[in-house]
């Protein structure tokens, strides 16, 4: 003779036992389904690493994968590349979307987070043949070791037109009057 128990039996022992527990027992339950779903996921080949495997196959065929990799005409000294790379993180900085606080987070955080994503770019961007700046600056600096670029020295005359210069930059920067203003003004 099989017994079969009423489900409100079930129910009744499930109401009496301590809810801690019930909910302790649920969310083991929730975990064991999404660990398994994980599992099959990827015994099916169709889990997360599969799809990153994808992509990095993709970039291996671009050959984008390495900018290591990429053959450079001549070898530019870390330095320049570093400086390069600094002024790149700048302009990735600015060039990023400024409300990005879905991306970065909020606050100073995500500011952080923001700077570092511009800083690996530029660094990135630098480590292959760049945008041009440490190259140039090296090949000038060559040059002036060579004698290419002489230093002159600059006259009196050149001081005086360089002098005025500054002073009508600042006078147009600060809104300052200019003396020739000031005659007419006063008259």
């Amino acid at each position: 003779m099989a017994i079969s128990p009423p489900s409100d039996l079930v129910l009744d022992v499930v109401k009496a036992a301590d809810p801690m527990e019930v909910q302790v027992a649920q969310e083991k339950l929730k975990a064991s389904r999404a660990a398994f779903r994980a599992t099959s996921l990827t015994e099916n080949g169709d889990g997360f690493s599969a799809k990153v495997d994808v992509l990095d196959g993709a970039t291996e065929k671009t050959g984008l994968d390495n900018v290591k990799n990429r053959a450079r005409t001549e070898e530019i000294p870390e330095t320049y590349r570093k400086f390069e790379a600094m002024v790149l993180q700048n302009f990735i900085k600015n060039m990023l979307p400024s409300d990005s606080e879905q991306v970065y987070g909020k606050g100073a955080t995500g500011d952080i987070w923001k700077g570092m994503m511009a800083e690996q770019l530029g660094n990135v961007i630098s480590e292959g043949d760049g945008v041009g700046i440490a190259k140039q600056m090296y090949n000038e600096a060559l040059r002036k070791k060579e004698g290419a670029i002489v230093n002159a020295s600059a006259d009196q005359d050149d001081r005086k037109v360089a002098f005025s210069m500054i002073d009508e930059f600042q006078r147009k920067t600060f809104g300052t009057p200019t003396a020739d203003a000031k005659i007419n003004n006063e008259a």
